[in-house]
């Protein structure tokens, strides 16, 4: 293996920048050791280091003076609170036994209740709820601050449920059983520790579980790599192996997928061992042995139907003798992928045009429904088998929304359809198995003044000549003087779609005072299917911020902004996209929100849980991807002398998925080098900012506040 000598005048040329000055930070070589070397920050990697903490310290109360004592703050505080706390927010349900159930956290319960009710009661305006399990409740009696993370129960009756709860929000979670008929925790039940679990229901007295079984069963990411099965009564020293992957598979994990029929009987148990973090290989549990799917690497898996697999492959796929272009809604017979897919029968359910993707999946009692994205727009469809071919419906939606596929019951064959738009707040309806639209449920109020603003789409010409789309939500009568102040929200990764939505928050604070506010489908998301996003990835990073460039460009030029007044926002992989985009065009912006994010792209694989992370952005340690990787890193490329817009950084110090320091490091060489920027470290929270509505609150008026001083003073 070459050693990779590579100084920051040979890797100017890597990346565009308006100016190049020298980049005293850049490691002189491209090793772990020089990297290392180069890093004068190594400290704040420890999450509650005497140094980091005392920095955190420090750091938030420069930030919380600049933010909190503005006369806007108590003001968007409030408003926040009122939105995120309102009684009359949509109430999301998912089918629970005969009923539904619905987690639901308000100013009274900030933690939440866990609640449920007919599904008769459910429609009405006022429906009577049970509370099954109070969390604040809990969280007072045990005396920790527990926040809930959702409930794995047993089909078809529900009522035995596996509920997971995080400290303080984050991913680490403890499992306990608990009762939905008695209303308590199962005594002598289930129970795990706390770990990043994957676990499934095999029976009522037995679980499929992943997780930490001692020393040497994680991958270097912290996620389990040995499949056990758990029966009741038995510790997790005493479950038995079913399936083992290595200590050196990437991704999340390895899982197991326990399919089920309508009636809730088991059709197949899968096990997904993950080799990086889109690539997987796929084994099938059958007489209690694994036997290996002839199934490609990179594929969305969605339930089985009259024995065959709906599958979606994300590459180029030969199978029953014909060619599948990544992206294509399929089903193949799940006997013949044993044998091999050259054998199997596979029949196209869908074959999505180039500006469209498959984006929700159900499989039902006799049909598949599908969300399809149409030039990040939504539609509904209902597909049937018949005759050995499939046809495909079209079913009612709203126009020019997102569509989403809510909970389903294949027992009855409903599902709960969800839809929204940026000024349209989301409504709720449940699609029957044979009809042709959702029967209107619920629809959640609006929590802003929409009448002021119009919605647009417009593309923009990103650096190869690819045409990216972006909406812009704007006054209606916006005078194109380059005035507007701006936010430009943006991610760019992992094949995440990023279709209209309603951000009520945004909207009251942002909106309401005149903002605009526009949202960039750039490369590397799954706007456009799998190509779109495998477009931007590992060495062909730099097309996603050159997407998000060009859109920032193409506001300008339209005189919908000007730098002056043109923010950028993005959170964890979004924050790689807004570090990077303040390093390479600090001209084009004048506000960078950096929250919860990738910064220190040279070492992030170091960070719990960034080895997961390699199969997207690349490994480091390879010189090759080190090379690719060190022509865009934020934290490396920060220069002094550059007139970099004043940036607000922002994460959590118990984010266990995206490690603090890299908020923490980019802060503090941006002061060490002289640059103004504010730095805001809250204590809980975790990487999904779910814990705690007031608190969240809080969090959006900084957002706000900040970018109110930067783009409307």
């Amino acid at each position: 293996m070459r050693l990779l000598l590579l100084t920051a005048s040979a890797l100017a040329l890597a990346a565009p920048a308006v100016a190049q000055q020298a980049m005293p930070h850049f490691p002189a070589a491209l090793t772990p050791e020089g990297i290392a070397a180069a890093d004068d920050h190594l400290a704040l990697e420890e999450v509650e280091g005497a140094e980091a903490m005392a920095f955190v310290r420090a750091s938030n109360e420069q930030a919380l003076a600049a933010l909190t004592t503005d006369p806007r703050y108590e003001t968007f505080r409030a408003q926040a609170e009122a939105i995120l706390t309102s009684q009359d927010r949509l109430p999301y349900p998912s089918f629970l036994g005969d009923g539904v159930g619905n987690f639901w956290q308000d100013a009274t319960n900030p933690k939440g209740v866990w609640r449920r009710t007919t599904l008769d009661s459910y429609a009405t305006e006022a429906p009577a709820w049970e509370v099954l399990l109070d969390i604040d409740a809990l969280a007072r009696a045990e005396g920790v601050d527990w926040v809930f993370k959702g409930a794995n129960c047993l089909a078809p009756d529900d009522r035995r449920c596996l509920i997971s709860l995080s400290e303080g929000g984050k991913d680490a979670v403890v499992v306990r059983e608990f009762d939905t008929v008695s209303k308590t925790f199962v005594e002598g039940g289930f129970s795990l520790p706390e770990g990043k679990h994957r676990i499934s229901w095999l029976d009522a007295d037995t679980l499929l579980v992943a997780t930490d079984f001692g020393p040497g069963t994680l991958t270097e990411s912290g996620y389990p790599y040995i499949v056990k099965t758990l029966g009741r009564g038995q510790t997790l020293a005493e479950a038995t192996e079913v399936y083992r992957g290595d200590a050196a598979d990437g991704g999340y994990g390895v899982s197991a997928v326990v399919l089920r029929d309508p009636a809730g009987a088991v059709e197949a148990v899968l096990f997904r061992r993950p080799l990086d973090t889109f690539r997987a290989e796929t084994w099938q549990w059958l007489d209690g042995r694994a036997v290996k799917l002839d199934l490609p690497a990179r594929v969305g898996i969605h339930g089985v139907l009259d024995g065959a697999l709906v599958v979606t492959p994300e590459q180029a796929w030969s199978v029953g003798g014909a060619a599948a272009e990544a992206g294509t809604l399929m089903a193949v017979d799940l006997a013949g992928l044993r044998a091999g897919a050259a054998s199997a029968t596979a029949q196209v359910v869908f074959d999505p045009g180039p500006r469209q993707s498959v984006e929700d999946v159900a499989v039902m009692r006799d049909h598949v429904l599908a969300v399809v994205n149409d030039n990040v727009v939504g539609t509904l469809r209902r597909f049937t088998p018949a005759g050995g071919a499939w046809t495909g419906q079209m079913l009612e939606a709203p126009a020019n929304a997102a569509v989403g596929l809510g909970d389903t019951a294949r027992s009855s064959g409903r599902v709960f359809v969800t839809s929204q738009g940026f000024l349209t707040p989301p409504s709720l309806g449940l699609l029957e198995a044979e009809a042709t639209a959702p029967q209107p449920l619920k629809a959640a109020s609006a929590k802003f003044d929409a009448s002021t603003h119009v919605v647009e789409q417009y593309e923009a010409t990103s650096a190869d000549g690819t045409r990216v789309p972006y909406f812009v939500v704007m006054p209606r009568d916006l005078a194109r003087d380059g005035q507007a102040p701006t936010v430009l929200f943006g991610y760019g990764g992992f094949q995440v779609s990023f279709p209209p939505a309603y951000r009520a928050e945004m909207g009251k604070l942002w909106l309401e005072n005149g903002g605009v506010f526009v949202q960039a489908n750039i490369r590397g998301g799954g706007e456009f299917g799998p190509d779109w996003h495998q477009a931007a990835l590992r060495g062909n990073r730099q097309r996603s911020f050159d997407d998000f460039i060009a859109v920032a460009e193409d506001l300008i030029a339209r005189g919908i902004t000007s730098p002056d007044h043109l923010g950028i926002y993005g959170r964890s992989n979004g924050g790689v996209l807004t570090s990077v985009s303040m390093t390479q065009r600090p001209d084009l912006f004048d506000a960078v929100v950096i929250e919860s994010p990738l910064v220190d792209m040279l070492r992030y694989h170091l960070l719990p849980a960034g080895a997961s992370w390699i199969g997207e952005y690349g490994d480091p340690r390879v010189p090759g991807d080190a090379e690719f990787i060190a022509g865009y890193s934020a934290y490396q490329r920060l220069a002094p002398g550059v007139d970099y817009p004043r940036a607000y950084i922002t994460t959590n110090t118990l984010d266990d998925r995206v490690h603090p320091a890299h908020a923490r490091k980019f802060a503090a060489r941006l002061g060490a080098m002289g640059h103004d920027h504010l730095y805001f470290e809250d204590t809980a929270g975790g990487h999904s900012n779910d814990a705690d509505p007031v608190a969240n609150a809080r969090r959006w008026a900084r957002h706000y506040v900040y970018l109110a001083q930067q783009l409307m003073d």
